[in-house]
């Protein structure tokens, strides 16, 4: 493909880099609910959301209940904590919300990793911030409210897709959150009534960014800040 796709990873490294992975990189188009890994499953490639396209992952828990335990955006890649030895998922990787990915099969970035040494540290150091948001979102689906962890997904999703309406059903939420449809309901309904979002057909409107951050935990800021200190390195910061 040619030019740099609306990725950030992709779009921070030296062309001298990118050069070499441009030839394997192949735009593919996904719709909500579409499936890249269940649980099991070997890792054959990595996927870069590009643009608003958003990719979960979803840890099965008692009851057939799912609960997000990773948000991945225009920020990353899906896969890229695999690294370089063979590895199998965990959880179930979904489209969450639909776009474009951009898929690298992983035999490709070995190589190239081979020839350059800021690939190695690049991916490196995101697998490492992948990790410690799995630990804070870890510490906050134990320490933080239904509502405080329902203003920091929706947050986090409009941070990613960068706009204020935000394609996200009830039934969407209640995943992410790991509680019922008629709780994650509830939520929203207590956000509408005190005018923080509204809500569409499918989507959720935030009309009061300040008041939802108000009523967010911490955990977002808290991994902002860990990204923006392990990646300055990379981007010569």
């Amino acid at each position: 493909m040619t030019g740099r796709p609306q990725n950030d990873l992709l779009r921070q490294l030296p062309h001298q880099d990118f050069e070499l992975l441009a030839p394997f990189l192949q735009p593919v188009e996904v719709e909500a609910g579409h499936i890249l890994h269940h649980a099991g499953d070997a890792v054959a490639a990595l996927h870069f959301p590009c643009g608003p396209t958003l990719v979960s992952f979803a840890v099965p828990v008692e009851d057939d209940r799912e609960v997000e335990s990773l948000l991945v955006g225009r920020e990353a890649a899906v896969g890229i904590a695999a690294g370089r030895n063979p590895s199998l998922t965990y959880s179930r990787v979904v489209v969450k919300l639909g776009g474009t990915l951009i898929r690298l099969p992983r035999r490709a970035l070995e190589q190239a990793q081979q020839r350059s040494a800021v690939l190695q540290e690049v991916f490196s150091r995101y697998a490492d911030c992948q990790f410690a948001q799995l630990l804070q979102t870890a510490a906050c689906n134990a320490a933080h409210s239904i509502e405080q962890r329902a203003a920091k997904w929706i947050i986090s999703a409009q941070d990613r897709i960068g706009q204020a309406e935000i394609p996200l059903t009830h039934e969407q939420l209640a995943g992410m959150l790991g509680v019922s449809r008629s709780y994650a309901s509830r939520v929203i309904q207590m956000f509408k009534a005190r005018r923080i979002l509204a809500t569409r057909r499918g989507a959720i409107l935030i009309l009061d960014r300040p008041a939802l951050e108000a009523r967010a935990c911490c955990c977002n800021d808290w991994v902002k800040k860990h990204w923006d200190e392990v990646l300055r390195a990379t981007t010569g910061g």
